[in-house]
């Protein structure tokens, strides 16, 4: 099979997003901010359906368009709290919340993970971890405190392109350290035993975990 050649007939498939979301992904691109593909979304419409969360945990806000998207597709209401740590990108997610009207729904916070994980206490049904890549295994032990038992963590961007398929020598050497981590960190989830995993060649490679009761 012709990987292009699916991934155009299913992008052809696609049913699309609300006009605003349309707008902020076409923005997002334009400048070079990275937002999630076609194809993670409709991976991340059908868990949200499936799984209804109330309350969802985002690591990596960018500008926004995650958030508002899981927001918009879950089909029950529900409380996001979403961190940032890129000053720059900061500014353009609050006012994407406020276009979108989800201010109440959507709490930004900004500054490190590694810092602001610690100090939250909720626990939460959905975690999207779409951040850093090089920290995801760093982030691991705090996301996996917050999540609810039968909770959902979603990672996003765990093949880096096919190079994680690749021997670490096969890498270009200022991506050695990244590669390693990711590799961990998909060993990690995969044996972790409070944790069911598999892992999905979809988009940039996603992993979607479930936290056993």
């Amino acid at each position: 099979m012709n990987k292009e050649r699916a991934e155009a007939y299913l992008r052809s498939l696609d049913t699309g997003n609300t006009g605003l979301l349309e707008e902020i992904e076409a923005e997002a691109r334009r400048t070079y901010v990275p937002v999630i593909r076609r194809e993670t979304q409709s991976l991340l419409k059908l868990l949200l359906a499936m799984k209804r969360p109330e309350r969802i945990l985002e690591v990596g806000t960018a500008v926004g368009f995650s958030a508002i998207f899981m927001n918009e597709y879950n089909p029950v209401s529900c409380r996001i709290v979403t961190i940032e740590n890129y000053e720059k990108r900061i500014p353009i997610a609050r006012e994407n919340f406020r276009r979108a009207g989800k201010e109440s729904e959507i709490q930004l916070l900004c500054g490190d993970a590694l810092e602001l994980l610690p100090t939250l206490t909720e626990s939460f049904d959905f975690i999207f971890m779409d951040a850093a890549k090089g920290q995801y295994l760093r982030f691991l032990p705090e996301v996996l405190r917050l999540l609810s038992p039968g909770g959902t963590l979603v990672s996003d961007n765990v093949l880096q392109e096919g190079e994680i398929l690749e021997s670490r020598f096969a890498v270009t050497r200022r991506n050695r350290t990244i590669h390693k981590r990711m590799r961990e960190y998909l060993y990690a989830l995969t044996h972790d035993p409070r944790l069911t995993t598999a892992v999905f060649p979809v988009g940039d490679g996603v992993t979607v975990s479930e936290k056993r009761k």
